[in-house]
């Protein structure tokens, strides 16, 4: 016999790792609105199946708590039992001797703290609080509540115009949506139990590629009312479009030259071409909304004025104000807010970065923009310096990979420090402070100062890139409730004791996405024809196919192409390329019809009307 030998999986060990996938599939997958305490007490049997049993905190801890949690769920719990819970968890989680104990604890006390009212629920009427209303993931994960599901059918019918004319029922902006929007929705697709999530963007891509002019639906008769829209981005045309399909009067105040917002002066070109978003403005505003732009309200007109002039206002004035980093020499020439820079971009403004050494403080979106933005502009060099790590950037990888083919240097874990500038007062050097990742803290690893000596970056600008906030100061001065520089509106869009006033999108949740724009302009648009007396629906009459029973198979998810980098870095031409005919077909038919299978059939369903 051997002194040692190569130790390999049995047939078993192999299975039971495929299970593991299969798993975490599923919880990947799952979707909203389950029963937290349930599921609390599946992933403690699984930790549970974990255990060693070496120590007794896990072996028969975990087990204990186990039974405590199944009690609430029996209805033999009494309220002392959640205290018991909590007790025993804590024990558990102090005195097991390794991570597949104490984590396993510590997700219960997670749980305690994050659903006791389940818990309390459970005990005192033998239910859970939760509401499957409206149970297809990828419906339910959109902020607009546009059906999916419906319109990937009619793109693999190829009946594409009746997609778009059904996307536009819920997000009268899909060409914009089509491009750039984060797309929540497939973050719990089913199909992701079986291989990964579907394109669903990149299905809308291809259906308004190929639907050609698809006309907008005839507003209702006129009713009298008029209503202002103070903010021309996309939560302002969104709610402007709603309410004048609904027949009332519209105007939009825009204080910037042409509407779109950030859509206009936040995205470059490459990645949201102008001619798409002017396209797509035109057919909204074509039945019948009034703009006017340059106008600055709360100057002239100011908003007492607005208000007695309007059955209702709404306010969506998104976020533009550049923020600071707060360091000495901000203040030097040469140095630029990210904002600034796209808002020039967006008014056809070009800057002359040519052959300049530039660094964009930052690691969101804005700052990929930014910096891809240089490259294309001219500029000699770009590195972009972020406090954290690469991967812990917020902003989408695809972006920050993007941004490092096309040339950027991304310098990790540097904290901007002071800008050195020269005699004439021009921004020369970025002096950095190395960091180290440390804590996670509110869900990500925060740095700590490194034990290395400062780094000066020698540059000839700096561009800033922080994040943005809101001009509310003018709305404050009303009366109209500011918090932390954010306006404070209720879940309904409405002002508390202000009547007629309503407010939506950044300016109340500070700076979100396109789709969540969107989303309170109609939340907004639905309860402002509320307000003013009707109860208008919108709907768009389009028939969904039938399913079909051919789409269990395994199957690659079709990927979004890209321009080659040597060639768009030049242009602010269009860098993504569409599916093919071919590839929207096989992905059209990955989709596994969650509003016709499941709970999808049987509450909630698909909305036909809203």
């Amino acid at each position: 016999m051997s002194r040692l030998s190569i130790i390999t999986r049995n047939q078993a060990q192999t299975t039971v790792e495929e299970l593991y996938k299969d798993l975490e599939r599923r919880i990947v997958a799952s979707p909203p609105g389950l029963c937290p305490v349930d599921l609390a007490v599946s992933f403690l049997k699984v930790c549970h199946a974990q255990t060693c049993g070496k120590c007794v905190p896990c072996r028969v801890g975990l087990g204990q708590l186990q039974c405590l949690l199944e009690d609430v769920l029996d209805g033999k719990a009494k309220m002392e039992t959640i205290d018991l819970i909590e007790e025993t968890a804590r024990s558990i989680y102090y005195s097991a001797d390794c991570a597949i104990g104490y984590e396993a604890a510590n997700m219960v006390l997670k749980g305690v703290h994050g659903f006791r009212d389940d818990f309390e629920e459970h005990i005192l009427r033998g239910r859970c609080t939760c509401e499957l209303n409206q149970p297809v993931p990828c419906v339910a994960l959109c902020p607009a509540g546009v059906d999916i599901p419906g319109y990937i059918a009619l793109v693999a019918e190829e009946r594409y115009a009746d997609a778009v004319a059904l996307i536009r029922k819920d997000n009268p902006m899909p060409s914009v949506c089509a491009l750039i929007c984060e797309h929540p929705c497939e973050a719990r697709c089913r199909r992701n139990m079986i291989d990964d999530a579907v394109n669903i963007r990149g299905l809308k891509r291809y259906a308004i590629d190929h639907a050609g002019d698809v006309p907008v639906p005839k507003p209702a008769k006129a009713t009298g009312k008029k209503v202002a829209i103070i903010g021309g981005g996309p939560g302002g045309i969104s709610a402007a479009y709603y309410l004048a399909l609904m027949g009332h009067e519209v105007t939009i105040y825009e204080q910037r030259k042409q509407l779109g917002g950030m859509l206009r002066y936040g995205i470059p070109n490459y990645r949201l071409p102008r001619t798409a978003l002017d396209k797509e403005i035109e057919e909204l505003l074509s039945i019948g909304v009034k703009v006017k732009t340059e106008v600055t309200v709360g100057e002239n007109p100011n908003i007492v004025d607005i208000r007695n002039q309007f059955d209702a206002v709404y306010i969506a004035i998104g976020a533009h104000i550049d923020k600071k980093i707060g360091i000495e020499g901000e203040e030097a020439s040469g140095v630029v807010s990210a904002v600034e820079m796209l808002r020039s971009i967006g008014d056809n403004e070009m800057p002359d970065f040519d052959g300049r050494d530039i660094i964009v403080v930052g690691g969101g979106n804005v700052a990929m923009d930014v910096a891809r933005s240089a490259v294309r502009l001219g500029a000699k060099k770009v590195r972009i310096v972020y406090r954290r790590r690469i991967e812990d950037m917020t902003a989408m990888q695809e972006e920050v990979q993007g941004a490092i083919a096309e040339g950027c240097e991304v310098l990790e874990l540097q904290a901007p420090l002071r800008i050195e500038q020269d005699e004439d007062g021009n921004a020369c050097a970025l002096w950095v402070q190395p960091q180290i990742i440390g804590l996670v803290q509110r869900g990500r690893p925060a740095p700590a100062t490194a034990s290395q000596e400062e780094v000066r970056l020698d540059c000839d600008m700096v561009i800033v890139a922080i994040g943005q906030g809101i001009e509310s100061k003018a709305f404050e001065e009303y009366g109209i409730p500011v918090k932390r520089g954010v306006i404070e509106a209720l879940s309904w869009s409405g002002i508390k004791d202000i009547p007629g006033v309503f407010a939506g999108g950044d300016c109340v949740t500070g700076p979100a996405t396109v789709i969540r724009a969107i989303a309170a302009g109609k939340v907004a648009a639905a309860n402002i024809d509320e307000y003013l007396g009707f109860k208008h629906t919108i709907k768009s009459d389009v028939e969904i196919p039938k399913i079909r029973l051919d789409d269990r198979n395994a199957c690659g998810r079709v990927t979004m192409k890209e321009r080659d980098a040597s060639e768009r870095k030049d242009d602010f031409e269009l860098i993504e390329c569409g599916m093919t005919h071919e590839e929207a077909c096989q992905e059209s038919r990955r989709c596994l019809r969650c509003d016709h299978f499941g709970f999808g059939v049987f509450k909630g369903g698909r909305i036909e009307k809203w």
